[in-house]
């Protein structure tokens, strides 16, 4: 068991865009910190959340009260940095003990200039989200603690909404770089980066894919140039109404027949492209611990969320594409609000589920969507030899 040293009398505060203040103690690095307030239930998994891309410009805290207690390893990072704009914890572990453990999550927040608190009752903030929404924020400390309460206030109401807001150039590879097959190879797929995580990288290359990942700033003309067997659209961060680059790639290559599988953002991205419209849920879903109905086969699912946009789409008949890409059905809803958690495409290859099938930190209910696109991509390539090539 290492101790982990932490300064735990500097004072810091969380500021909400509606002027409520929570005050705590300084955690991370200190300074300040702008961006939208949300809450992940997830009580393990904090090591993965953090290093989440779909992150990126959210304040992020944490329902469980104890965080950090395993520390931090090289082995979780489900990217090579740490995304979120700010982490709120009730009682940071003043310990670390696991044997896993290589650091403690203060040091590696403090080392990438992550602002936090600790020390503030997470059960009314999370109240006060869910009655309220989500909204924009800040996290005051060291000299940035000194702001009177209006400055403070100004500096959050000056923060960017997430509503309208395209971050997937922030977070998506600047180069293309591949993963090769593992076991028996059954195909490439060209993965768009839009905040893609390592598990699903390695869940792709396991089920026998050479897994192409191209950055978000790519034509359509070059994916298919690359020939690959299949497509897939990461999860990601931002507003699905702000990427039409990325809806029109789509449509292109479904129109060329390329099978395709989408998670989270992907899953908003097809939804536009079928011509379905996308909103902004109150507070969104976040954690790993959200119920989800697989209408196909009335299983509950146990799966990780995080997203605050969703899919305006009827989950009781199948829909004609406004777009020309056939009929479509809601596949899976989440059963505590009937938002929409999956789309099928009944007339051409291509499905996706809003949440994350490769749940590195659990559950694991969902990881057979993974064994259904290698299904589909192999059950095209048959098609498509015994009808000589897409029409």
């Amino acid at each position: 068991m290492t101790e982990t040293p932490t300064r735990t009398h500097e004072p810091a505060v969380l500021v909400l865009e509606d002027g409520r203040r929570y005050e705590g103690r300084a955690y991370g690095a200190r300074g300040q910190t702008l961006g939208e307030a949300v809450f992940a239930t997830g009580m393990t998994g904090y090591q993965e959340t953090l290093t989440d891309p779909s992150y990126a410009g959210q304040i992020v805290m944490m329902t469980a009260p104890h965080i950090g207690n395993t520390g931090m390893n090289d082995e979780d990072m489900e990217s090579a940095r740490i995304w979120v704009s700010g982490f709120v914890v009730r009682d940071p572990s003043r310990a670390v003990s696991n044997f896993r453990s290589q650091r403690s999550l203060d040091a590696d927040l403090e080392a990438a200039g992550i602002v936090g608190i600790s020390g503030i009752d997470t059960r009314a903030v999370t109240r006060h989200i869910r009655s309220a929404g989500a909204m924009r924020a800040g996290i005051f400390s060291g000299d940035a603690a000194l702001l009177t309460h209006g400055e403070q206030l100004e500096l959050v109401l000056g923060g960017a909404e997430m509503t309208g807001l395209n971050l997937s150039g922030t977070v998506s590879t600047a180069e293309s770089y591949m993963l090769p097959a593992e076991g028996d190879r059954v195909g490439s797929v060209a993965v768009l980066d839009l905040g893609v995580k390592t598990s699903t990288l390695n869940h792709l290359a396991e089920r026998g894919f050479d897994v192409h990942v191209v950055p978000q700033s790519i034509t359509a003309e070059e994916v298919l140039t690359l020939g690959p067997d299949a497509l897939f659209f990461s999860n990601g961060p931002g507003d699905p109404g702000a990427s039409d680059r990325h809806v029109e790639l789509l449509r292109t290559t479904l129109r060329a027949g390329l099978p395709y599988f989408g998670i989270c953002f992907g899953n908003q991205l097809l939804g536009r492209a079928l011509g379905f419209g996308t909103y902004k849920l109150p507070f969104g879903h976040r954690g790993i611990n959200q119920p989800v109905l697989d209408k196909a086969t009335g299983r509950v699912e146990i799966t990780a969320h995080n997203h605050g946009f969703a899919v305006d789409a009827p989950i009781d008949r199948v829909s004609e594409s406004s777009q020309g890409f056939g009929r479509v059905e809601v596949s899976h809803y989440d059963l505590n609000d009937n938002v929409v958690e999956g789309l099928n495409c009944l007339d051409i290859p291509a499905f996706s589920v809003q949440y994350h099938p490769e749940s590195a930190a659990g559950p694991h209910d969902a990881e057979y969507l993974f064994d259904r696109f290698r299904d589909m991509v192999v059950a095209n390539a048959s098609t498509s030899s015994a009808t000589g090539g897409n029409e």
